[in-house]
Protein backbone atom coordinates (compact mmCIF):
# COMPACT_ATOMS: atom_id res chain seq x y z
CA UNK A 1 0.00 0.00 0.00
CA UNK A 2 1.15 3.75 -1.05
CA UNK A 3 2.22 5.49 2.23
CA UNK A 4 1.27 9.29 2.29
CA UNK A 5 2.09 11.69 4.81
CA UNK A 6 -0.39 14.36 5.29
CA UNK A 7 -1.20 14.85 8.66
CA UNK A 8 1.49 13.50 11.64
CA UNK A 9 -1.23 10.54 12.94
CA UNK A 10 -0.47 8.83 9.38
CA UNK A 11 2.39 7.83 11.42
CA UNK A 12 2.38 5.21 13.79
CA UNK A 13 4.47 5.98 17.44
CA UNK A 14 7.16 3.36 16.41
CA UNK A 15 6.86 4.93 12.46
CA UNK A 16 7.00 8.40 14.08
CA UNK A 17 10.25 7.17 16.38
CA UNK A 18 11.93 5.40 12.96
CA UNK A 19 11.46 8.46 10.94
CA UNK A 20 13.25 10.77 13.54
CA UNK A 21 16.10 7.84 13.87
CA UNK A 22 16.59 8.11 10.18
CA UNK A 23 17.10 11.61 10.28
CA UNK A 24 19.60 11.15 12.70
CA UNK A 25 21.69 9.30 10.95
CA UNK A 26 24.56 10.38 8.49
CA UNK A 27 23.54 11.00 4.83
CA UNK A 28 26.17 8.48 3.17
CA UNK A 29 24.12 5.63 6.08
CA UNK A 30 21.08 6.40 3.64
CA UNK A 31 22.11 4.96 0.59
CA UNK A 32 20.33 7.29 -1.64
CA UNK A 33 17.24 5.81 -2.28
CA UNK A 34 15.44 8.00 -4.32
CA UNK A 35 18.80 7.90 -6.95
CA UNK A 36 17.77 8.63 -10.65
CA UNK A 37 14.21 9.20 -9.50
CA UNK A 38 12.25 12.81 -9.42
CA UNK A 39 10.74 14.58 -6.65
CA UNK A 40 7.81 17.12 -8.18
CA UNK A 41 7.57 20.62 -5.26
CA UNK A 42 4.57 21.98 -5.76
CA UNK A 43 4.11 25.21 -4.10
CA UNK A 44 0.96 27.09 -4.11
CA UNK A 45 2.18 29.25 -0.96
CA UNK A 46 6.06 30.21 -1.23
CA UNK A 47 8.68 29.34 1.61
CA UNK A 48 12.10 29.80 2.20
CA UNK A 49 12.54 26.68 5.22
CA UNK A 50 10.30 24.62 3.26
CA UNK A 51 11.88 25.11 -0.32
CA UNK A 52 15.53 24.56 0.70
CA UNK A 53 14.79 21.81 2.87
CA UNK A 54 13.09 19.94 0.99
CA UNK A 55 15.35 20.25 -2.44
CA UNK A 56 18.05 19.65 -0.12
CA UNK A 57 17.00 16.52 1.31
CA UNK A 58 15.92 14.93 -1.93
CA UNK A 59 19.48 15.63 -3.03
CA UNK A 60 21.08 14.18 0.10
CA UNK A 61 19.08 10.62 -1.02
CA UNK A 62 20.38 10.70 -4.52
CA UNK A 63 17.01 12.20 -6.33
CA UNK A 64 16.25 15.27 -8.41
CA UNK A 65 14.11 18.01 -6.94
CA UNK A 66 11.40 19.76 -9.22
CA UNK A 67 10.33 23.45 -7.77
CA UNK A 68 7.22 24.15 -9.48
CA UNK A 69 5.27 27.78 -8.99
CA UNK A 70 0.89 27.00 -8.24
CA UNK A 71 0.68 29.60 -11.43
CA UNK A 72 2.62 27.26 -13.23
CA UNK A 73 0.03 24.32 -12.37
CA UNK A 74 -3.06 26.03 -11.71
CA UNK A 75 -4.12 23.58 -9.69
CA UNK A 76 -8.52 23.29 -9.61
CA UNK A 77 -7.84 26.54 -11.87
CA UNK A 78 -6.19 24.94 -14.62
CA UNK A 79 -7.08 21.55 -14.32
CA UNK A 80 -8.21 19.93 -11.65
CA UNK A 81 -5.66 18.33 -8.78
CA UNK A 82 -6.79 14.49 -9.48
CA UNK A 83 -5.16 15.64 -13.01
CA UNK A 84 -1.82 16.99 -11.68
CA UNK A 85 -1.14 14.18 -9.49
CA UNK A 86 -1.96 11.54 -12.09
CA UNK A 87 0.44 13.52 -14.35
CA UNK A 88 3.29 13.76 -12.16
CA UNK A 89 3.05 10.73 -10.21
CA UNK A 90 4.17 9.66 -14.46
CA UNK A 91 7.49 11.28 -14.34
CA UNK A 92 8.28 11.17 -10.02
CA UNK A 93 8.81 8.70 -7.29
CA UNK A 94 7.18 11.19 -4.82
CA UNK A 95 5.17 14.20 -4.88
CA UNK A 96 4.48 17.13 -2.03
CA UNK A 97 2.78 19.92 -1.98
CA UNK A 98 2.40 23.17 -0.09
CA UNK A 99 -1.76 24.23 -0.48
CA UNK A 100 -3.63 26.44 0.78
CA UNK A 101 -6.67 24.38 1.16
CA UNK A 102 -6.03 20.26 3.27
CA UNK A 103 -8.74 19.02 0.51
CA UNK A 104 -6.27 19.37 -2.28
CA UNK A 105 -3.35 17.21 -0.94
CA UNK A 106 -6.39 15.00 0.32
CA UNK A 107 -7.79 14.71 -3.12
CA UNK A 108 -4.10 13.78 -4.63
CA UNK A 109 -3.54 10.83 -2.19
CA UNK A 110 -6.65 9.38 -3.17
CA UNK A 111 -5.42 8.36 -7.37
CA UNK A 112 -1.74 8.53 -6.05
CA UNK A 113 0.22 5.69 -6.88
CA UNK A 114 3.40 7.50 -5.21
CA UNK A 115 3.76 9.23 -1.73
CA UNK A 116 2.32 12.37 -1.23
CA UNK A 117 3.36 14.66 1.53
CA UNK A 118 1.73 17.42 2.79
CA UNK A 119 4.73 20.55 2.84
CA UNK A 120 1.47 23.09 4.68
CA UNK A 121 -2.23 22.85 4.88
CA UNK A 122 -4.30 25.19 6.33
CA UNK A 123 -5.05 21.87 8.96
CA UNK A 124 -1.23 20.89 9.43
CA UNK A 125 2.47 21.43 8.67
CA UNK A 126 3.68 18.10 9.35
CA UNK A 127 7.38 18.82 8.72
CA UNK A 128 7.28 21.22 11.11
CA UNK A 129 6.37 18.82 13.56
CA UNK A 130 8.78 16.66 12.90
CA UNK A 131 11.94 18.92 12.77
CA UNK A 132 10.30 20.22 16.01
CA UNK A 133 10.86 16.55 17.27
CA UNK A 134 14.41 16.29 15.83
CA UNK A 135 14.89 19.59 17.99
CA UNK A 136 13.28 19.17 21.28
CA UNK A 137 14.80 14.71 21.31
CA UNK A 138 18.01 16.58 20.77
CA UNK A 139 17.61 18.67 23.95
CA UNK A 140 16.04 16.34 26.44
CA UNK A 141 15.93 12.85 24.97
CA UNK A 142 12.56 10.99 25.39
CA UNK A 143 9.54 13.42 25.03
CA UNK A 144 8.10 11.31 27.57
CA UNK A 145 5.86 13.89 29.98
CA UNK A 146 7.92 16.38 28.78
CA UNK A 147 5.83 19.69 29.49
CA UNK A 148 5.65 21.12 25.93
CA UNK A 149 4.01 24.67 25.77
CA UNK A 150 1.98 26.52 23.02
CA UNK A 151 1.24 30.08 23.11
CA UNK A 152 -0.94 31.77 20.71
CA UNK A 153 -3.36 30.55 18.15
CA UNK A 154 -4.14 26.69 17.76
CA UNK A 155 -2.83 27.04 13.95
CA UNK A 156 -2.26 24.31 11.57
CA UNK A 157 1.66 24.14 13.09
CA UNK A 158 0.07 24.02 16.70
CA UNK A 159 -2.49 20.92 15.91
CA UNK A 160 0.71 18.96 13.83
CA UNK A 161 2.89 19.94 17.19
CA UNK A 162 0.28 18.48 19.03
CA UNK A 163 -0.20 15.00 17.19
CA UNK A 164 3.00 14.34 16.98
CA UNK A 165 4.35 15.28 20.96
CA UNK A 166 1.26 13.31 22.11
CA UNK A 167 1.64 10.60 19.97
CA UNK A 168 5.31 10.72 22.67
CA UNK A 169 3.65 10.68 25.44
CA UNK A 170 4.17 14.48 25.76
CA UNK A 171 2.28 16.86 28.70
CA UNK A 172 0.48 19.16 26.32
CA UNK A 173 -0.56 22.68 26.95
CA UNK A 174 -1.88 25.37 24.83
CA UNK A 175 -2.46 29.20 26.07
CA UNK A 176 -4.94 30.89 23.62
CA UNK A 177 -7.24 33.68 23.49
CA UNK A 178 -10.94 32.72 23.80
CA UNK A 179 -11.87 31.21 20.16
CA UNK A 180 -8.46 30.81 19.02
CA UNK A 181 -8.03 27.04 21.21
CA UNK A 182 -8.64 24.12 21.06
CA UNK A 183 -11.76 22.91 21.19
CA UNK A 184 -13.08 20.15 23.45
CA UNK A 185 -13.10 17.36 20.65
CA UNK A 186 -9.80 18.34 19.48
CA UNK A 187 -8.58 18.15 23.48
CA UNK A 188 -10.00 14.31 23.73
CA UNK A 189 -8.41 13.48 20.74
CA UNK A 190 -4.94 14.61 21.21
CA UNK A 191 -5.42 12.93 24.74
CA UNK A 192 -6.48 9.71 22.67
CA UNK A 193 -3.13 9.51 20.76
CA UNK A 194 -1.35 9.09 24.26
CA UNK A 195 -0.44 12.51 25.45
CA UNK A 196 0.17 12.66 29.16
CA UNK A 197 -2.18 15.42 29.76
CA UNK A 198 -3.91 17.53 27.59
CA UNK A 199 -4.48 21.11 28.90
CA UNK A 200 -5.93 24.56 27.51
CA UNK A 201 -6.45 28.12 29.50
CA UNK A 202 -6.28 30.96 28.84
CA UNK A 203 -3.68 32.39 30.98
CA UNK A 204 -0.48 31.88 29.67
CA UNK A 205 1.58 32.22 32.45
CA UNK A 206 0.11 29.27 34.21
CA UNK A 207 0.42 27.21 30.92
CA UNK A 208 4.63 27.73 30.70
CA UNK A 209 4.73 27.40 34.42
CA UNK A 210 7.66 24.41 34.26
CA UNK A 211 7.25 23.79 30.84
CA UNK A 212 10.51 22.63 29.31
CA UNK A 213 9.48 23.76 25.69
CA UNK A 214 7.54 26.99 24.71
CA UNK A 215 6.84 27.11 21.19
CA UNK A 216 4.58 30.06 19.50
CA UNK A 217 4.22 31.51 15.71
CA UNK A 218 3.50 34.52 13.87
CA UNK A 219 -0.32 35.77 15.10
CA UNK A 220 -0.80 36.60 11.57
CA UNK A 221 -0.75 33.70 8.93
CA UNK A 222 -0.29 33.94 5.24
CA UNK A 223 -3.95 34.69 3.88
CA UNK A 224 -5.01 36.75 7.35
CA UNK A 225 -3.22 39.98 6.33
CA UNK A 226 -7.07 41.32 6.33
CA UNK A 227 -7.68 40.56 9.98
CA UNK A 228 -3.90 41.77 11.17
CA UNK A 229 -4.89 44.47 13.22
CA UNK A 230 -7.71 42.80 14.99
CA UNK A 231 -5.61 39.82 15.44
CA UNK A 232 -3.03 41.88 17.37
CA UNK A 233 -5.00 43.40 19.88
CA UNK A 234 -6.77 40.03 20.69
CA UNK A 235 -3.36 38.50 21.22
CA UNK A 236 -1.26 41.54 22.40
CA UNK A 237 -0.94 39.67 26.08
CA UNK A 238 0.43 36.56 24.57
CA UNK A 239 3.44 37.47 23.59
CA UNK A 240 6.85 35.47 25.11
CA UNK A 241 8.73 37.17 26.89
CA UNK A 242 11.79 36.84 29.11
CA UNK A 243 9.22 36.90 32.49
CA UNK A 244 7.03 34.04 30.82
CA UNK A 245 10.27 31.94 29.82
CA UNK A 246 11.02 33.17 33.70
CA UNK A 247 8.37 30.31 34.86
CA UNK A 248 9.23 27.56 32.46
CA UNK A 249 10.93 24.84 33.62
CA UNK A 250 15.43 25.80 34.63
CA UNK A 251 16.49 24.10 30.91
CA UNK A 252 13.10 25.37 29.24
CA UNK A 253 13.96 26.70 25.49
CA UNK A 254 11.64 28.31 23.21
CA UNK A 255 11.05 27.51 19.57
CA UNK A 256 9.24 29.32 16.11
CA UNK A 257 8.71 27.81 13.43
CA UNK A 258 9.81 31.50 11.09
CA UNK A 259 9.16 34.05 10.17
CA UNK A 260 9.04 35.94 13.38
CA UNK A 261 7.91 39.52 14.53
CA UNK A 262 9.70 40.63 17.50
CA UNK A 263 7.99 42.69 19.65
CA UNK A 264 4.84 40.56 18.78
CA UNK A 265 4.56 37.16 19.45
CA UNK A 266 7.73 37.59 20.90
CA UNK A 267 10.41 39.86 21.94
CA UNK A 268 14.20 39.86 20.58
CA UNK A 269 15.59 39.40 23.69
CA UNK A 270 13.99 35.97 23.98
CA UNK A 271 14.12 34.79 20.00
CA UNK A 272 18.17 36.07 19.95
CA UNK A 273 18.40 34.79 23.57
CA UNK A 274 20.23 31.61 25.08
CA UNK A 275 17.15 29.87 25.32
CA UNK A 276 16.18 29.88 21.60
CA UNK A 277 16.70 27.17 19.64
CA UNK A 278 15.11 28.52 16.56
CA UNK A 279 17.94 28.80 14.19
CA UNK A 280 18.47 24.64 15.43
CA UNK A 281 14.85 24.23 14.49
CA UNK A 282 14.85 25.67 11.22
CA UNK A 283 18.47 23.05 10.26
CA UNK A 284 16.48 20.79 11.15
CA UNK A 285 13.96 21.06 9.00
CA UNK A 286 16.35 19.29 6.37
CA UNK A 287 16.91 16.18 8.36
CA UNK A 288 13.57 15.91 9.47
CA UNK A 289 12.47 16.22 5.31
CA UNK A 290 15.45 13.43 4.86
CA UNK A 291 14.38 10.95 7.49
CA UNK A 292 10.27 10.93 6.65
CA UNK A 293 11.39 10.90 2.41
CA UNK A 294 13.80 8.11 3.31
CA UNK A 295 11.15 6.32 5.48
CA UNK A 296 8.81 6.64 2.59
CA UNK A 297 11.19 5.43 0.26
CA UNK A 298 11.42 2.27 2.48
CA UNK A 299 14.80 2.42 4.18
CA UNK A 300 14.55 1.23 7.83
Amino acid sequence: MTRHLLDITDLERDELELVLDLARRPVEALNQPLAASGVALLFEKPSNRTRHSMEMAVVQLGGHPVYTRGEEVGIDSREPAEDVMRIMEGYHAMVAARVFSHSVVVRMAAVASVPVVNMLSDRSHPLQALADLLTMTREFGSMHERVVTWVGDYNNVARSLGEACALLGSELRFACPDGYGPDPAEVERLTALGAARVLSERDPTAMVRGAHAVHTDTWVSMGQESDSEKRRRVFADYTVDASLMGVGAADAIFMHCLPAYRGYEVTAEVIDGPRSRVIAQGHDRMHAARGLLAFLAGVR
